[in-house]
This record gives C-alpha cells, structure tokens and sequence, in this order.
C-alpha cells in the first residue's frame, strides 16, 4: 500500500481559450509522482459526467487511482500575460468532499497526504478532520484564501482557517501569501511560498530560505501541484525541507522541460 496519497478535486480548465482540458491537483501531482517514479495513490473528485473521461485520462499516468463522481465538475478558465502574471475566472464550483465520499479503506495505511484543494471549503469539517488521523498533511492554500462562488476569482485571508491544526505543511502561491500579514504566524511548521519562474521560499520556526529555479518557457499550470508532491514525496524519503525543495524545484523544471528525470 503507498504510504502517499493525493486527495482533491479534479477540474475543468479552458487555458487562453483553448478547449477544455482536464486539471486540478490530483492530475497535475500525478504527472510529477510519475516522473520520480514514487509509489503513491491518487484519489481525485469531479462531476458524474466527467468521471469516466478524466478517470481514463488519470489512468494512463501509471498510478493506482480512484475517481468519485458526484455534482458538477469545478471548472476555471485563465491566461496568462506577458510576465507570467494569471486572470483566472471560477466557472463552476465542484460539489465538496464528504467522508461518504472517501475510499476509507484505500487510505488508511496512508502516512503522508497532499490535499491540493482548488476553493476553500473543498472538503467539509468531517472529512477533513478524518483524513488528518494520523497523518502528516501537506495542504494547498489555494483551499484557504480562494472564495468559493464562480466569476472572477477572489482571495482573502479571513476565510476559516481552522484546518491549520491539522496541516504539517502549507503551500501557497506568493499572491496567496500576501493576503497574510505574516505566514509565521499561521503556526504551521512548514510553509512553503511559491514564487513562479524566480523560484520559492521555505518558511520553518527557525528560517526562511530562499530556493531559486530557473525560468523554463512553457505553459505554467499545475507547476505548484507538481512542486507540492515532488516536495511531499522527498520529506517522506527523509530528506529536511531545504533538500527536499530543491528536489521539487529540479522535478517542476524538467516536467515543464519536457525532459526525464
């Protein structure tokens, strides 16, 4: 059984006004769990009619997976200027994860669970309350600052923090961060800031230190999902939060690069 799983909610992307295309967490960490080669489980959600597409679609990355249906696929439509900076829109909002929702028994001998929720309140209290038994979480802060209604997207820093208690690590992109005065204080041990092409910043009790990259031309979606789970991965081989930053940065260049590992 993989001691490491993906849990959230798979979407529904229109980039720059290309057709729809599968994205979401689950399929972007996948692509990067693939490219190390790293045992792991992807549990993702969407809406009954896209199950059986995007469910195909995650089988081919090669990784033992779950797809639950259920209300409407979450949906975005974005693009990106000339300076990498993103207009993002939500067209639809995904139904959330409820514990009926949850493969129990796929994840109980998980140790280590990266949740790349896309809005906050992707997964009810109950839920999430029982997906932290036990287990050292890695949390997307996109499930804490981004609302959960559909038009232009919105963040803010005074939605319900309260799954803190239950995160060893906290992602955010640098835009999420600012909405907080200081991400120390959000007590989380680990906070990992992502800074796009620059590179990103990793937050401890005792350091933040800065880890650059180099810039790759190429579509940037799901880059931070990838980093997410590059970085999750390594903690759980062992490596401390700088090595294993360094790692996901090197994964995140060479899936942009389109090069292997």
């Amino acid at each position: 059984m993989p001691s490491l799983c993906v849990i959230g909610h798979l979407a529904r992307d229109v980039v720059a006004g290309a057709p729809p295309q599968i994205g979401g967490g689950p399929w972007h960490a996948a692509r990067a769990l693939r490219a190390m080669n790293y045992e792991s489980r992807i549990v993702a959600k969407c809406g009954e009619e896209d199950r059986q597409r995007f469910g195909s679609q995650l089988a081919t990355l090669g990784l033992p997976s779950t797809v639950v249906g259920g209300g409407e696929t979450t949906a975005f439509s974005f693009s990106y200027d000339e300076r990498g900076a993103r207009t993002m829109f939500v067209d639809a909002v995904g139904d959330p994860w409820h514990t009926d929702d949850l493969p129990q028994d796929l994840l109980r001998g998980t140790n280590w669970l990266h949740v790349p929720a896309l809005l906050h309140g992707d997964f009810d209290a109950d839920a999430f309350a029982w997906l932290a038994r036990d287990r050292r979480i890695l949390l997307d802060g996109q499930g804490l600052v981004r609302a959960r209604r559909e038009g232009p997207l919105e963040l803010s820093g005074s939605l319900d923090l309260d799954v803190l208690r239950h995160v060893t690590v906290l992602k955010l992109a640098e835009e999420e961060a600012a909405v907080f005065d200081d991400v120390r204080e959000l007590g989380v041990p680990e906070v990992l800031v992502t800074r796009g092409p620059v590179g990103s910043t990793i937050v401890t009790a005792e350091r933040a230190v800065d880890v650059p990259a180099n810039a790759v031309d190429a579509d940037p979606t799901g880059a931070g999902d990838a980093f997410s789970a590059a970085y999750l991965a390594s903690r759980a081989d062992g490596q401390d939060p700088l090595s294993a930053a360094r790692r996901a940065t090197a994964v995140v260049e060479a899936l942009l690069a389109g090069v292997a590992l």
